[in-house]
């Protein structure tokens, strides 16, 4: 599978689904400061996707969950475990990551997705590093969904 990529908003994509760089779960989503993907949402989405997360408890490096999206516009969000305890992003926990969301995707059915570059920001990765790991992994996958790897621009 090739997903398109594009630059621009993550949360201004028309798709079914939206995919939410996070963490381990570990923290509690209000001690964290809101910043990059998972800030934009919470100010946009509102605390419910968070608070619900917040009831599933630990994830696994690289694993995903579903919540609803809140305010926004799309039938959900799936939240992956991109980052280790110590805010960082391996190959491993993106690779993962995608698999576990593309996962979700296929299992639920929904006909679209989009992406952010995992890893690049929290995660202490830069966008390329993220980006090529990703398309590999995305070319490793077999899905009827149509995916967006959605570079953030805020033009």
């Amino acid at each position: 599978m090739n997903p398109e990529i594009v630059e621009g908003d993550l949360l201004a994509q028309q798709v079914d689904v939206i995919v939410n760089a996070w963490n381990r779960n570990i923290f509690p989503w209000w001690l964290l400061l809101p910043q990059g993907v998972s800030g934009a949402i919470k100010r946009q989405a509102g605390l419910d996707p968070f608070r619900e997360l917040s009831r599933m408890g630990l994830i696994e490096l690289g694993g995903a969950r579903l919540t609803t999206a809140g305010k926004l516009p799309f039938k959900a969000i799936i939240h992956v475990a991109g980052i280790n305890l110590l805010w960082f992003a391996t190959e491993f926990s993106v690779r993962q990551s995608v698999r576990s969301a593309m996962k979700i995707i296929d299992e639920k059915t929904f006909a679209s997705a989009a992406f952010p570059l995992i890893g690049s920001g929290s995660g202490n990765r830069g966008k390329d590093w993220s980006k090529e790991i990703m398309l590999d992994e995305f070319a490793k996958i077999e899905s009827h969904a149509a995916v967006k790897l959605v570079i953030f621009s805020e033009s």
